[in-house]
């Protein structure tokens, strides 16, 4: 179930990497990865019923902790990372470099 929290975090970093701020990214990615973990954990809760209720209060813990804790966890890293970051940028907003005049190593003032 360690890989339903992996897929959570990178559906995140693939909606801040479109352009979404990162509280919009966590709760965009929350609801859609919502039925792929319920639909895995529910298949394996189901398979393991005969078998052992340990197993299937762990999965059910598990799968409460990716839903819960993983993005909480991710947005208090992320506000920590800005913190001690020197520049303030945020990975979801990409900035627009004008074209320089001037071709690459040619002193100011020097035209091509």
């Amino acid at each position: 179930m360690v890989k339903n929290g992996i897929l959570l975090i990178d559906y995140t970093n693939q909606l801040r990497a479109r352009g979404l701020e990162r509280d919009e990214a966590v709760l965009t990615a929350g609801p859609t990865r919502l039925r792929p973990i319920l639909m895995t954990t529910g298949a394996a809760v189901l398979g393991m019923a005969p078998l052992a209720t340990a197993v299937i209060g762990g999965l059910l813990t598990s799968t409460l902790l990716t839903l819960i804790v993983v993005p909480v966890v991710y947005t208090l890293f992320d506000d920590l990372g800005h913190r001690f970051r020197r520049e303030k940028r945020d990975l979801a907003a990409p900035t627009l470099v004008k074209r320089s005049e001037r071709g690459v190593g040619s002193e100011p003032g020097e035209r091509d």
